[in-house]
């Protein structure tokens, strides 16, 4: 199962870096996969049914709270209720952790590249892909230039793999 965890989160890490979004058809196949492992048993964490709704739970609520001020996706936070499922609880704390501190990495260096233009193709792949704006004009940059899901994978993944090892 942490091979099928692993793919997931691959696929949500080079989905939301290329697009700045996650779609709902794969935010529900990681949960949907995450409950069928668990009525099995076989999670990859070996955690229980209470410890991945309250992750779940946890991760949609309180990224909810950065949803509703405008401050991130909306896939995003269903991303983070479908990673508690398959992490739980407990693992949920470092791995935000881990994501905001790359998050912040992000930001500071794309800031910085903004602020002084030494690589400027750096700073546009940063920033994400242009969309169209609403009303047909030229493309426009995107407000949200986190890849905060991405981010929150690639923390799962180290978790997973490093996190664990004392355990």
């Amino acid at each position: 199962m942490k091979v099928a965890f692993l793919l997931w989160l691959i696929l949500v890490v080079v989905y939301d870096f290329r697009m700045r979004r996650v779609p709902n058809w794969l935010v529900l196949a990681g949960a949907v996969f995450a409950l069928g492992v668990l009525a099995l048993g076989i999670g990859p964490l070996g955690h229980d049914w209470r410890a991945a709704l309250f992750g779940a739970g946890a991760g949609f609520g309180f990224l909810l709270l950065f949803y509703a001020t405008g401050l991130m996706g909306a896939g995003d936070v269903k991303f983070a209720g479908a990673l508690g499922l398959w992490v739980g609880m407990p693992a949920l704390a470092p791995i935000w952790i881990i994501a905001s501190l790359m998050a912040t990495a992000h930001s500071v260096l794309w800031l910085s590249l903004k602020r002084w233009p030494i690589f400027p193709r750096l700073a546009l792949l940063l920033a994400g892909p242009a969309r169209a704006s609403e009303s047909g004009d030229a493309p426009t940059r995107r407000l949200r230039i986190i890849p905060y899901a991405a981010y929150l994978a690639l923390a799962a993944a180290v978790w997973m793999v490093w996190g664990r090892q004392g355990r």
